[in-house]
């Protein structure tokens, strides 16, 4: 499907400008998405912690990733009244201690494992050229606000 940029994505996720961490969706189609970011080596990225972005920071831009996804196939351009709320993560695994000294891109793919009524089961990968660095499965449940 179609390229989308930063702004594009920030319209299906409920964070402030410096919050979206993820720069673009390279593709993406009914089960997965694909995006791409630098994000992790700029300094004011909001997740730092005394100057480091651990690689826990990983699931953050997996989130974001499913959630461009959900709102790519459910049309909501209006996170304030569907938020995707992340119900869990399991078989993490991490493959570096930190994500802020890979130079260039990071990759965040998500395939969808399972959709249901209220959420969906996502496989999800951070990686760095040729290496995963973060890789595990999380449910994401759907929150209607009125």
């Amino acid at each position: 499907m179609t390229r989308l940029g930063k702004e594009e994505i920030r319209r299906f996720l409920p964070h402030g400008p410096s919050m979206c961490l993820l720069e673009s969706v390279e593709s993406w189609d009914e089960l997965t998405i694909s995006c791409r970011t630098t994000t992790h080596r700029d300094s004011r990225n909001p997740l730092r912690f005394k100057g480091r972005l651990t690689a826990s920071a990983g699931l953050e831009y997996a989130a974001q990733a499913m959630g461009a996804h959900v709102g790519l196939l459910t049309g909501s351009h209006q996170p304030e009244y569907r938020i995707g709320l992340v119900g869990g993560v399991r078989d993490v695994v991490f493959a570096t201690d930190r994500l802020d000294d890979h130079d260039g891109w990071l990759m965040v793919n998500a395939r969808r494992l399972v959709e249901g009524e209220q959420g969906y089961m996502y496989h999800f990968t951070v990686s760095h050229r040729t290496s995963t660095l973060v890789e595990g499965r999380a449910s994401i449940f759907v929150k209607v606000v009125p």
